[in-house]
């Protein structure tokens, strides 16, 4: 089984830029200029020229201002806080900023085109930590 990541934007040029410039990403194959491929993450990401307006699953038009989807990226990192200011020059929007919980650091963030995505550092327990002791 494999898992691949598809993004849909806008503008697949402006998405690679940022993803490239925020996640260190790299671009894989182009597929004409739709339709990109990046590396660098355990699964693929695909960047799908999508435009505004135009009907996707389920029939909803797409809006690229923020909107909340029950699927959201979580990026982990080894730092936060570092993770953060480079996603912030590439672009990001900072929703929420970065706060230490019980399974670690985490902060809140969209893409410029409305997708919410986590920066996400891990402490020793991880999610164990929220297990408690029993």
């Amino acid at each position: 089984m494999t898992f691949l990541l598809n993004i849909d934007v806008p503008d697949v040029a402006q998405a690679t830029t940022f993803y490239t410039e925020a996640f260190g990403l790299e671009v894989g194959r182009r597929f004409g200029t739709d339709f990109v491929e990046l590396l660098g993450w355990p699964a693929p990401v695909y960047l799908l020229t999508k435009q505004a307006g135009t009907v996707g699953a389920g029939g909803d038009r797409r809006r690229y201002a923020r909107h909340w989807t029950p699927v959201h990226i979580d990026v982990v990192v080894a730092d936060v806080d570092a993770a953060v200011e480079r996603a912030l020059r590439a672009g990001a929007i900072l929703e929420v900023p970065a706060r230490d919980a019980p399974y670690g650091r985490i902060a809140m963030l969209a893409d410029p085109f409305g997708h919410g995505f986590c920066l996400l550092a891990f402490s020793e327990k991880g999610y164990d930590a929220l297990l408690g002791s029993s």
